[in-house]
């Protein structure tokens, strides 16, 4: 049987003979209580609470608990409970707190809906100061600093002294500043100043971009920072659109932005082993020392502090000594590749390795481009292309994006596309007008007819396939520098100018060049007989050398590759060849001091060939890594045969200058 609980702790049952015995209401009024053998009532009637509550008066008891700050509402709420002579009327009935407690509504007001921004409003000040706020957290973010925005407690003193008194929820305050911003529009609007500590007058702007311009490319990428150390997007992220990614590289960012910059060039010092560190000690004075006397992006960052331990120490420091394990992730930017319409497409510390999976996104994207202006052919045999400009831009996502027309060298024909690099397109343009050239020129058959039997015994023993080959080679060769001797050819008109002034002569200077050749070869078999004999073992990393210089320098193509005016400088390059392999064997004194110049050449040759390396399959290298290669050689005379004379000034430093402006 149901017991009730009555006034002042009672408890009873309704009597078995009441109608309401068997199914008794939640609330009812008895008439009298009777105890028998227990409390029964009698004469009873059901209620509503409501209406004891309504009735009762002030005899009615109200309690409030768990006042808290309620979003949906923009108010301060509280669950109140009513109870009548301790019987409970109302339990957890959510109501109102400013009635209660006006005081402490209004603060729970400033600071969950003002301070904390936990309110949905128009407001045009309140979109303002959540808008200056974020610029004031993200230099902590560029700064990697704590405590540089002022806490909350300055942000509810601030709206504490001019909010008004009666401003207890978001009605009470849209009806309060609909007034008063009449006469002072700007009362509740934060001073920029007041967001941050003296702190933040030591960051600059400058130190922390929020782009990053390419200056080569003509190219700017929005950067973002974010401070949190363990996170994946700790530190900056650099957005890629897809269009623009064959223009970048690792190298174009890894000075890192100047904020950083220091810190960088600290962790790599620190990076490095104990018997090459021990030459930059202590790290953070090294580094600023580097920074002041190093001008930053002239080359990329590494080949400026090897080059840099190398002058001021003396230490060389070869390129997988830098650990970069050892660095922190924040150091190293962010990169994420966006597609047109700025959605992700992949993200990552190392943008070379991003660009492999995107390849054909990439390759889509210019296909779009030159689709999108006409600038697209192939299997042509004579000039159809008008006049291609030398670059056209178009937009995506949300760059302007610079692509590059280059006629394409197809083998029995010529094609026509559009690149990212100007670079590439340089180098494959010079080809594709060569090979069209080629296609409208003359023949050179004849040109062996007149050599003796030993001349052409002599082109057989070539590395090229057959002499017909060799011969061809030849003609590429003095088309090249015919190509090479002009502005670059971009009309018909200027095609069929150079085709006119080969025509007449070809013939004449293909036989020149194989003259050259025939020396060149008799040059070559000498130097590979000298390399070939007996050897010390102390000699064998020098003779390794040699031989790969050799085998660059005289190869299957190697006559249109250097063409005929560097061609003439074979000789000097293969005599001072032999002149250093009789040095080895003046002892061991020649020999540790060949070692000691090798070490001098040989991070640029490897950086040399990293680069050519690198070039994606079918792709000529451009101008000025083809002049790298050629300082290369000439390096390699001074340093080993100074007697030979180079064909120019060479250094160190030209050749590194030479490599960041070919990388």
């Amino acid at each position: 049987m149901r017991e009730y609980l009555g006034a002042r702790g009672a408890r009873f049952a309704i009597f078995p003979g009441s109608g309401l015995a068997r199914k008794p209401p939640p609330f009812l009024m008895a008439g009298e209580l009777v105890e028998t053998s227990r409390l029964w009532a009698r004469q009873n009637a059901g209620i509503k609470p409501e209406w004891a509550e309504a009735l009762a008066g002030d005899l009615a008891r109200k309690t409030y608990s768990e006042p808290h700050w309620s979003k949906k509402r923009a108010a301060v709420m509280a669950y109140e409970r009513v109870t009548l002579y301790g019987v409970t009327l109302v339990a957890d009935r959510l109501t109102s707190y400013a009635k209660v407690d006006p005081a402490l509504a209004r603060e729970l007001f400033i600071r969950h809906a003002l301070v904390y921004g936990e309110w949905h409003t128009h407001q045009r000040f309140y979109r303002r100061n959540l808008e200056l706020l974020e610029q004031a957290e993200e230099l902590e973010h560029r700064a990697r600093r704590r405590g540089i925005v002022v806490d909350e407690h300055t942000l509810f003193d601030f709206y504490d002294a001019r909010v008004g008194p009666e401003v207890v929820s978001g009605v009470h305050f849209d009806t309060w500043w609909k007034d008063r911003r009449r006469t002072d529009p700007e009362l509740l609007t934060f001073d920029p100043a007041m967001l941050t500590h003296a702190a933040a007058d030591e960051i600059r702007a400058g130190d922390y971009p929020e782009v990053w311009s390419s200056a080569d490319a003509g190219l700017t990428f929005p950067i973002s920072y974010h401070f949190e150390p363990g996170a994946a997007d700790d530190g900056l992220t650099i957005d890629v659109p897809v269009a623009t990614l064959n223009q970048v590289s690792d190298d174009d960012f890894s000075w890192n932005v100047p904020g950083l910059r220091e810190e960088l060039v600290t962790a790599l010092i620190r990076s490095l082993p104990k018997n090459l560190r021990v030459s930059f000690v202590p790290a953070p004075d090294k580094a600023r020392s580097f920074l002041a006397s190093v001008p930053e992006g002239e080359e990329p960052l590494l080949d400026a502090l090897e080059r840099w331990a190398r002058s001021t120490t003396g230490t060389v420091v070869p390129r997988e000594a830098w650990d970069w394990s050892k660095v922190p992730e924040h150091l190293r930017p962010t990169y994420r590749v966006v597609d047109d319409a700025g959605s992700e497409q992949a993200r990552g510390k190392d943008l070379e390795a991003l660009k492999e999976p995107l390849r054909p996104q990439f390759a889509e994207a210019l296909a779009e481009v030159a689709a999108d202006s006409g600038l697209t052919a192939t299997g042509q045999t004579t000039w159809t292309f008008g006049e291609l400009p030398a670059s056209t831009s178009t937009r995506r996502a949300g760059h302007e994006v610079v692509v590059h027309p280059a006629l394409l060298d197809e083998g029995s024909s010529v094609g026509l596309g559009v690149f990212g690099s100007a670079d590439e397109a340089a180098a494959r343009h010079r080809h594709g007008v060569a090979r069209l050239a080629l296609l409208r020129l003359p023949g050179v058959g004849g040109v062996v007819d007149g050599l003796s039997n030993t001349e052409k015994l002599g082109l057989a023993g070539s590395p090229y396939p057959t002499v017909a080959d060799l011969v061809e080679d030849c003609r590429l060769a003095v088309v090249l520098e015919a190509v090479d001797a002009r502005a670059e050819i971009r009309t018909e008109a200027d095609h069929d100018a150079l085709v006119e002034s080969l025509a007449a002569g070809l013939a004449d200077a293909v036989r020149l060049v194989v003259a050259d050749v025939l020396r060149v070869l008799g040059a070559w078999r000498d130097a590979d007989r000298t390399l070939s004999g007996r050897a010390e073992m102390a000699q064998l990393p020098a003779l390794s050398d040699m031989q790969g210089q050799l085998g660059r320098l005289v190869r299957s193509g190697f006559v249109g590759e250097a063409g005929p005016t560097r061609l003439r400088r074979y000789p000097a390059y293969l005599t001072a060849l032999t002149h250093r392999r009789a040095r080895l064997d003046e002892g061991v004194a020649a020999i540790n001091r060949d070692r000691q110049l090798m070490a001098q050449l040989s991070d640029l040759e490897e950086s040399y060939l990293h680069a050519v390396a690198a070039l994606p399959e079918g792709r000529p290298p451009g101008e000025a890594l083809r002049r790298v290669r050629w300082l290369l050689e000439e390096y390699r005379i001074s340093l080993f045969a100074q007697e030979v004379r180079t064909a120019e000034p060479v250094s160190d430093q030209r050749i590194r200058k030479a490599l960041a402006a070919a990388t």
